[in-house]
């Protein structure tokens, strides 16, 4: 086989980065004397290395996160004490594995979504678990728009396609019968094929009356978030209140 065949074949198996690559490794491997089984190590690393990088582009491309919150960003000194400590546990992904349910309270400004972000980054780069992030109240458009067409129990099986979805401030939502009705599927559907979601709200579950309309479903729903779930509460004032201070002479 004529070395001008090999870029042909490495380009038949899909191994794009060989191809790009293999001219500067023959060199490297004759300048510094690497045996075959190195050479082809190396190459293999460097194939293996690049898949792995344009995965992680196309997950956090799909998950909707926004780009500016990372575990980097983030402060932990100015978050509460809960959530500090619980970080590094949850940084191993086993919650989302196991199907569990995680949701974070506290009043606006208070880091809540900034810090599921910054985690749900992380467990793209570092595990290449699946995520969406969603505004609740995107994520409940979407749904009625799926059950105005008939297709919501399809539209729940396309997100449970993801590891994990994060339904940001459902607090928010001003809801009607159908919002209840289309939100409890979705919740009911993630429970029961043990899919995670992290839900974060402005308020305890003690006051979900005041987002649900119907207290059954809201009984409902927080009955699945507890039952395999975490909760963190996010106290102390809020991060832009704190920044406003400093800010005066």
């Amino acid at each position: 086989m004529s070395t001008d065949a090999l870029p042909i074949f490495l380009r038949s198996l899909g191994l794009f980065t060989m191809v790009r690559e293999h001219e500067a490794a023959i060199t490297r491997a004759e300048t510094d004397n690497w045996g075959y089984r190195r050479f082809l190590r190396h190459l293999a690393e460097t194939e293996a290395n690049a898949r792995l990088a344009r995965r992680i582009e196309r997950l956090l491309k799909e998950s909707g996160l926004p780009a500016n919150e990372t575990l980097a960003t983030l402060d932990p000194a100015k978050f509460s004490p809960q959530p500090r400590r619980l970080l590094p546990t949850l940084r191993s992904g086993e919650f989302v594995r196991r199907g569990d349910a995680l949701c974070a309270f506290g009043l606006p400004g208070t880091g809540k979504s900034a810090y599921v972000c910054a985690l749900c980054r992380d467990l793209v780069e570092q595990h290449q678990l699946k995520v969406l992030f969603l505004p609740a109240f995107k994520l409940v458009t979407k749904l009625l728009v799926a059950k105005r067409d008939l297709q919501l129990p399809a539209a729940l099986t396309k997100l449970n396609r993801f590891d994990v979805v994060i339904v940001d401030d459902i607090s928010y939502i001003t809801q009607s019968i159908e919002e209840n009705d289309v939100l409890f599927a979705f919740f009911a559907e993630r429970y029961e094929r043990q899919k995670s979601v992290i839900v974060t709200a402005n308020l305890v579950y003690s006051e979900w009356g005041q987002i649900f309309k119907n207290s059954m479903t809201a009984a409902a729903i927080i009955d699945r978030l507890i039952h395999r779930g975490t909760q963190l509460e996010f106290a102390g004032e809020s991060f832009r209140a704190r920044a406003a201070k400093a800010r005066r002479p």
